[in-house]
């Protein structure tokens, strides 16, 4: 393990987590990728191990830990191979919960944050809408509001954790007038009346639950707004930052899983009376493929220690995710290879990981998106700030 970023304390949580997760995780993964269905002792089990509350204040529950306890955690959770859970667990802990950390109020942080962290409420973060996907600014959903409460209109899609999670931190326009100036992010109860939830049929991704949401008329206390009222836009810029970087990192731990499966199989599989790894056309291949991987890890983690510093690392951790999705899926495929007839077969890992890998390039702003926005940050010398 890399001594510059982790020290022997990390290495000591890396340990302790890969035997929680295989006492208590792997044998449930093939029933949830099934089902589609994360059974909820899971979540209190995590809540109580303290993975939830890695990064969070300890006044809440949380440990107060450096970023690279994230990173290991991520890693892990990739190499338990379903991308749903892992997805599950990563949208609860640094989407919906990061809003709820930043913007909320005492209460809010009480209610809603110190639950999440022991695993006895699930969160979803609700941004991306059906009309509008990647396109932020030009979000549709309203909230007016009237007297001491809020009502909220609108759809949102593409959500993990958005039928079965216990409350939704939802984007909403306040000013619609304002465009982007004009939204603000809300933290809204489940069992609100208004909200139904439609689970999606997935390629990918098949233990998580992910939804389109609509809002018909929904009441919200004029005190579950997260922050100033129209600061949301830059609240979500500012927290997209984290996300694509855990993307990232995501993305390299599930291209290293492949490579380490697949050297495996080619170190035992012979053919014409030598194991592949013998082989230079695959010899040379795999290690084309390694030095790929092993380059995003490094930025990757160098990312994490400038973000660890308090550092605003928008634009790198932009490159983070757009190079290192499109990495995770040329890798995979290509390990699916090594593997010839028996990758494409549903018992060996490399087939359910190429489906869960193909949402990295789309998921968080597609790569399309993000090459827009580092070209305004590259080219066209836009500066973009942290909220205030």
């Amino acid at each position: 393990m890399n001594n510059m970023y982790f020290t022997e304390e990390h290495n000591l949580f890396r340990k302790s987590l890969q035997d929680f997760l295989k006492k208590e995780v792997l044998p449930h993964i093939d029933k949830w990728e099934k089902t589609g269905t994360i059974d909820r002792f899971i979540w209190k089990k995590f809540g109580d191990m303290g993975f939830f509350g890695i990064n969070y204040p300890e006044a809440y529950g949380g440990l107060n830990l450096d970023l690279f306890y994230t990173v290991i955690l991520q890693e892990e959770l990739q190499k338990i191979n379903s991308g749903g859970f892992a997805a599950a667990i990563w949208a609860h802990v640094y989407l919906a919960m990061t809003h709820l950390n930043a913007e909320g109020d005492e209460a809010i942080k009480q209610n809603y944050l110190a639950p999440s962290i022991a695993g006895d409420k699930i969160g979803c973060l609700c941004i991306s809408e059906p009309s509008g996907g990647s396109d932020v600014a030009g979000m549709r959903t309203t909230a007016v509001k009237i007297d001491d409460h809020y009502v909220i209109n609108g759809a949102k899609t593409f959500i993990t954790n958005g039928v079965y999670s216990d409350y939704l931190v939802v984007a909403a326009k306040t000013s619609p007038e304002q465009g982007n100036k004009g939204m603000s992010i809300f933290v809204v109860d489940r069992d609100t009346p208004g909200i139904t939830a439609t689970k999606l049929d997935k390629l990918g991704w098949r233990a998580s639950d992910t939804a389109e949401i609509a809002f018909d008329n929904v009441k919200v206390p004029v005190t579950n707004l997260l922050g100033q009222e129209n600061e949301g836009f830059a609240y979500i810029m500012q927290h997209f930052a984290l996300e694509r970087l855990v993307m990232g990192v995501n993305a390299h731990a599930r291209a290293e899983y492949a490579l380490d499966y697949a050297l495996q199989y080619m170190s035992e599989r012979k053919t014409f009376g030598k194991s592949l790894d013998m082989y230079q056309a695959l010899r040379h291949k795999y290690v084309d493929l390694y030095s790929d991987m092993e380059v995003c890890k490094q930025f990757n983690y160098s990312v994490v220690f400038r973000l660890n510093k308090g550092e605003y690392v928008v634009k790198e951790a932009t490159m983070s995710k757009l190079k290192s999705t499109k990495m995770a899926d040329e890798v995979i495929y290509e390990c699916l290879q090594f593997l010839g007839g028996y990758g494409y077969m549903e018992d060996y890992p490399l087939a359910r990981l190429l489906r869960d890998s193909r949402l990295g390039p789309i998921g968080g702003g597609t790569s399309e998106i993000l090459r827009e926005i580092l070209s305004k940050i590259i080219i066209d010398k836009k500066s973009y700030k942290p909220a205030t």
